[in-house]
């Protein structure tokens, strides 16, 4: 019965919290004779009402085991991970429409799938460039995900088409870092600051070449389990969210060879 239980409320399906109170509570309930069709007395053995009497006593049992099962499924996952990066690691980081920033040749490399009215992805931009600032053999690979809607998508390609006239990092920047909704006229604006041509510009944004690009970064983003804005990739670890600078410098120095 406690096997079956477990497997049935394993934190996964769950939810950390309710595995304990509901583990906890089957053996406190059962015991005292409240869950329909449960005995109230003892197994023959005696078994469940010594593990009864254990957990009424020692209740912080029941949290260690399921944070250490959690523990478990983490590194599984992350296992698991690092073998799906290690083998899509050619598109990962060498996609030739791929915009490149920092130190192009780089000994590590930072891949970020982003959107531009992500607001976690603009609130973590600033931490980005000081990072690349401060490590010049750093190499960034800006995976354009747009996954908000049509300004989303707008943006993105207009970041592809300003690739082709070289001024792709700028542009970005001018994007990430700027407040309010990132529309078309927010496009033009940042477009024409950093000098961009505007009928190439809408004229390149059109091209198949862009579309395919976007469409490589969403099934890339699907292949890697990455399931919202903003993503890093390190090494050979998915960072979800909008970290710190301590954690992302870590993950750098880890994956940096030695």
């Amino acid at each position: 019965m406690m096997r079956e239980l477990w497997t049935t409320l394993r934190p996964t399906a769950f939810g950390f919290l309710g595995a304990v109170i509901a583990i906890a509570a089957w053996f406190i309930l059962s015991g005292a004779g409240f869950i329909p069709g449960a005995s109230s007395r003892p197994s023959d053995d005696g078994f469940e009402q010594r593990v009864r009497d254990y957990i009424l006593a020692n209740p912080h049992v029941i949290i260690e085991a399921v944070q250490r099962m959690e523990t478990d499924q983490r590194v599984a996952e992350t296992g698991e991970l690092g073998q799906l990066i290690r083998a899509n690691n050619a598109e990962i980081l060498n996609d030739p429409a791929t915009p490149v920033g920092g130190n192009p040749q780089g000994d590590v490399s930072l891949v970020e799938f982003f959107d531009y009215n992500c607001p976690y992805c603009r609130r973590v931009a600033s931490t980005l460039i000081q990072i690349e600032e401060s490590d010049p053999d750093l190499r960034i690979v800006y995976k354009e995900w747009p996954i908000l809607g049509p300004n989303s998508e707008f943006a993105a390609r207009a970041a592809l088409a300003a690739h082709r006239q070289g001024k792709y990092v700028a542009f970005h920047k001018g994007l990430m870092l700027g407040s309010g909704l990132v529309d078309e006229a927010r496009v033009v604006t940042v477009a024409t600051e950093v000098g961009l041509d505007l009928d190439r510009l809408r004229q390149d944004m059109e091209a198949p070449e862009v579309d395919e690009s976007i469409a490589r970064n969403r099934a890339l983003a699907r292949v890697l389990r990455i399931g919202g804005t903003p993503a890093f990739v390190i090494g050979d670890r998915l960072l979800p969210g909008a970290a710190d600078a301590k954690v992302i410098r870590s993950l750098i120095e880890q994956a940096r060879p030695r």
